[in-house]
């Protein structure tokens, strides 16, 4: 086992014979929009996701699935139809799953990935002057728990949906590209931002693992420089604020710290629960314009959000 859960990596990494490795990942949960394909495809793109984060390729996948007795079938069928579709432009193979009879509905997958295990990205090991990029606008959490008390404005989900279906395999093969180009390991770290945030998953960052001898560091972000969802602003201001994103910031906040000048409504969306997230990187000074203009010329529009700086406490500083 090459990366397991010590450092709540994304994925798991498993040394299959000299240069091949496998990735692998499960997720699901209910659904967060009202049309069943495109949760079907949220599904599956958040899923998939961490595979990218690691580094890896995805080659197969189980569907699990739970359903209610007395729901309509003709659901289902969208729902995996949806799913199915994200699986195809991922070229990624269902080969099987598994259903159970549910009270809730439940829908994700099981992915297995290959991945070399001389580039594998874990969610630690980010240097003292690193510099800070993230691949998606934030807001999905506020907008979908706006959309739960039919609050959301329609360009805002339709946003959002599409932010969610997008695959991070993009953004991946752009830094695998760069690295690819420079020769180096450029990149030191990376992890997608799903259910902890951005500043959850930033904490995990920077704690660093002791056990293979990585420092921990401090994180410094401007919250000026992300991108936000059309609308999240004000559905975060409104307090369409989940239960999920009341527990981060209960389990976070002590480790975060925001300069007076940040509003609350920016805070709050910092911890946001984000569902098939973008990519937070850590990457050396030098490269991070390379990045930038890899990602755009993948169709990724990524931001310079933060910097990496020598441990202070707390851990995570947002200006």
């Amino acid at each position: 086992m090459l990366v397991g859960f010590d450092t709540n990596d994304d994925a798991g990494v498993y040394l299959l014979e000299d240069g091949v490795a496998l990735v692998q990942t499960v997720d699901f949960f209910t659904p967060i929009v009202d049309e069943p394909f495109n949760f079907g495809q949220i599904a599956a793109a958040n899923a998939l996701s961490d595979v990218y984060a690691m580094g890896g390729r995805p080659v197969s996948s189980l569907s699990l699935v739970g359903f209610p007795d007395r729901s309509d079938p003709d659901l289902l069928e969208q729902i995996i139809r949806g799913g199915l579709s994200k699986m195809t432009e991922a070229q990624c193979s269902v080969i099987g799953g598994h259903s159970i009879r549910n009270e809730d509905m439940l829908f994700g997958y099981a992915v297995t990935g290959v991945i070399n295990p001389q580039r594998v990205w874990r969610n630690v090991g980010a240097r003292r002057g690193d510099v800070l990029l993230f691949t998606k606008p934030l807001g999905t959490g506020v907008i979908t728990t706006a959309l739960k008390k039919d609050r959301a404005r329609e360009d805002s989900v339709a946003a959002a949906v599409e932010a969610m279906c997008t695959l991070n395999r993009g953004a991946a093969e752009a830094l695998q590209e760069l690295e690819e180009e420079s020769g180096g390991r450029l990149i030191h770290a990376v992890t997608d931002v799903t259910g902890f945030g951005l500043l959850g998953h930033a904490r995990e960052m920077a704690l660093g693992d002791a056990a293979h001898g990585i420092a921990p560091v401090s994180l410094e972000f401007d919250h000026a420089a992300f991108e936000y969802l059309p609308g999240a602003v004000e559905a975060a201001r409104e307090g369409h604020l989940s239960g999920g994103l009341k527990n981060n910031r209960a389990f976070i906040g002590d480790c975060a710290a925001f300069d007076a000048s940040v509003p609350a409504e920016y805070q709050d969306l910092l911890f946001d629960p984000q569902t098939s997230g973008g990519l937070l990187v850590a990457i050396a000074a030098d490269a991070a314009g390379a990045a930038l203009a890899s990602l755009e010329r993948h169709g990724v529009h990524a931001q310079r959000v933060g910097r990496v700086m020598v441990k202070t406490s707390p851990l995570l500083a947002v200006r």
